[in-house]
């Protein structure tokens, strides 16, 4: 059965290459795409420009897929891959033994996959996550904060053999001066959503990272079901 993926940008791309991009993005080196043409134009016009939103037909059969919001992993198996590939990220508290914790106890071995699915870390998001691996909001708070602003599924293309599944359809034209503006009010209205959300009160119950790490939690842990 095949499905279509988008894939926004600045330009047409009928034949995606495999090996290129940055090795920073948020699972690393790929192909990245969205099963909303909405989303992908909004991607393509992040430069204030006009852009491309590039339809592909892709044939899941015999691809190995790691589907990071299936009921098995939890945010922070998304957050310790992204800890991974993300340069940038705050210097002060609890920061760096944090990222350090979520590689050692939840972050997963992605070679063996071909496609990845799960959250696009938008600056706003982004933002978030950083509040949580500096010990500023709980993990019960960032899960919440994942479903703000409509964020919406990323399908990475991350091996040759997922690059031979896809063939190109199409594109439509994305205008920057309507999906620009798409763009920065979605991330808006996240981040007024997560002010309310995080002045909201901690309850007693509720883990941090730093209780991650003095409770030695790991993934899977029981401990974590009533936090997400």
């Amino acid at each position: 059965m095949n499905d279509i993926i988008y894939h926004g940008s600045e330009n047409i791309i009928k034949q995606p290459v495999f090996g290129k991009g940055s090795l920073s993005n948020d699972y690393g080196r790929g192909f990245y795409c969205t099963e909303r043409i909405e989303l992908a134009k909004e991607w393509a016009c992040k430069n204030n420009t006009d852009g491309y939103a590039n339809a592909y037909s892709i044939n899941y059969d015999n691809l190995k897929i790691l589907n990071l919001n299936s009921p098995e992993y939890s945010v922070l198996n998304w957050l310790a891959i992204l800890t991974e590939n993300r340069t940038y990220w705050q210097k002060h508290s609890i920061a760096e033994e944090a990222k350090k914790y979520l590689k050692e106890h939840f972050l997963i071995d992605t070679k063996p996959y071909d496609i990845i699915i799960g959250y696009r870390a938008d600056d706003s998001y982004f933002s978030f996550a950083q509040d949580f691996v500096s010990g500023t909001i709980s993990l019960r708070k960032l899960t919440e904060a994942m479903s703000l602003g409509k964020l919406g599924e990323q399908v990475v293309l991350i091996s040759k053999k997922a690059f031979e599944h896809i063939t190109y359809t199409g594109y439509e034209k994305a205008e920057a001066n309507i999906y620009y503006s798409k763009k920065n009010e979605r991330d808006k209205s996240a981040r007024r959503a997560y002010r309310n959300t995080r002045s909201s009160n901690d309850s007693i119950n509720d883990i941090f990272m730093i209780d991650i790490m003095r409770l030695n939690i790991i993934s899977g842990d029981e401990r974590l079901k009533n936090q997400v």
